[in-house]
């Protein structure tokens, strides 16, 4: 559970809601897309348990492609291989601890600071998994508990600012009269609201993270049918209530602009400029550190599998752990140190979770074939307690989600309502074209497998 909870609660619910605010532009657009980002998720997360209890094996989406995707061979996996291998960093989590160390110790919004605290934050995890990898798990179970209980405290404190029994600096009182008024200046488009899901998708990402180790979980079947759904269940439980609580203490003109600190602007606005204001966003940056924790040590396994199969280059070299892990690093301090100034975690978290829309379409798709040919196919066999059918209606709810996901990024938005630091196109079009490098990838290796038969 705790591997679980640690993956999902990481930077998200701790910096993306500002964003999520901007791109939405009224409380009452965000509190829906937050509501079917969880549906979405749970439409999901039965569909991975299906697949993880038919096939318990450690590798998460690759063994399913497999299994479904059987010609033209090798080309679902290496597709794959190239968005987990490339784009399955921990960059967004490492930036954020980043930036809220800076926050917490009073140095300003440095944004190359942050970028190299987060290179020795990723050093340092990379090093804990090779050498001491009984603590580096030790640790992120810990952090998850740290994790629940600074959830527990912004609900708390949003509900104690609701009834008045404290006063904070500044009047958001206002930002419940009317939940449907937008911000001065905002104009809404289909851009926005594709980004605005994809950003909450990536809050909640982390409750596929027992599939890709499940090899190595004890009671697989207890972890993917009881602990997995609870998990979720309590994660976005916690996540609207401390979207409230954001709303109850932040007013509008203060929730756009807050941007990837807008959990640290919530206790200032509560607490002042006083220690606690500076202890507990340090506390939201060890939460950060557990996400880094749990997604290398999830990821480099996934690696490994990948280089055992022998999917990805050089599969001798990454099918030692250790190398699996420095993989991983190599990737996460690329894309820290390459992008340029300006939206550097916005672009990251939608670099990290857009391939993934592309593979979750895939994956509804496979499961609804396997259904409509289970005797031919030989799947879901089994019944009883162990088993696990998931409805059609989250097969094509999840499938139809991860379509807009995919296709509506590349619709332009208007002019003057997006960012023209990066164009609007940055983060789908690389992340088709490292797809699209996965398929160069397989043919190359088809054509002398072809040359060499």
């Amino acid at each position: 559970m705790s591997l679980i909870i640690n993956k999902m609660i990481g930077t998200g619910i701790f910096s993306t809601p500002s964003l999520i605010f901007s791109l939405c532009g009224s409380i009452g657009t965000t509190l829906v897309l937050w509501i079917i980002g969880a549906i979405v998720c749970f439409c999901g997360l039965s569909i991975y348990i299906e697949f993880g209890l038919e096939l318990p094996f450690s590798g998460g989406e690759k063994n399913y492609l497999q299994r479904v995707y059987r010609n033209p061979k090798g080309l679902a996996e290496s597709v794959y291989a190239f968005q987990i291998v490339i784009l399955g960093f921990s960059s967004g989590n490492a930036y954020a601890f980043g930036r809220y160390v800076l926050f917490a110790f009073g140095f300003g919004e440095n944004d190359w600071i942050a970028r190299w605290v987060g290179v020795m934050v990723i050093t340092a995890v990379t090093y804990l998994h090779i050498y001491q990898p009984y603590h580096g798990t030790t640790v992120f179970t810990a952090l998850g508990i740290i994790k629940i209980l600074i959830l527990a405290l912004i609900i708390i404190l949003g509900f104690l600012v609701a009834v008045g029994a404290i006063a904070i600096d500044g009047d958001a009182s206002d930002n419940f009269k009317d939940i449907w008024r937008p911000y001065d200046g905002f104009h809404g488009n289909t851009y926005n609201i594709s980004v605005a899901l994809l950003q909450i998708i990536y809050s909640f990402k982390g409750w596929e993270n027992a599939n890709y180790v499940i090899s190595e979980v004890k009671n697989p079947h207890h972890t993917l049918q009881t602990a997995a759904p609870l998990s979720v269940a309590v994660t976005a439980f916690f996540y609207l209530l401390v979207i409230l609580s954001y709303y109850v203490v932040i007013p509008y003109s203060e929730l756009k602009d807050s941007g990837v600190l807008i959990a640290g602007i919530f206790f200032r606005k509560i607490f002042g400029d006083t220690f606690s204001s500076r202890i507990l966003p340090l506390l939201i940056s060890l939460s950060n550190l557990g996400n880094v924790l749990a997604v290398s040590f999830s990821h480099a396994r996934i690696n490994q599998e990948l280089a055992k199969e022998e999917i990805i280059p050089y599969s001798s070299t990454f099918s030692k752990l250790k190398n699996s892990l420095l993989l991983h690093w190599v990737v996460t301090v690329l894309v820290l140190l390459l992008p340029p100034n300006g939206g550097v975690y916005e672009f990251v978290v939608n670099l990290y979770a857009y391939p993934g829309t592309w593979i979750n379409v895939l994956v509804a798709a496979g499961l609804l074939y396997l259904h409509r040919h289970s005797a031919s196919e030989k799947w879901g066999l089994e019944k009883g307690e162990n088993s696990w059918h998931t409805h059609w209606t989250a097969c094509v709810v999840f499938l139809a989600a991860n379509l807009f996901l995919a296709l509506f990024p590349f619709v332009p938005p208007p002019p003057g309502t997006h960012d023209e630091t990066l164009p609007y196109y940055i983060f789908p079009a690389t992340g088709c074209a490292v797809l699209g490098a996965g398929v160069i990838y397989w043919y190359s290796r088809w054509k002398r497998a072809s040359i060499t038969s």
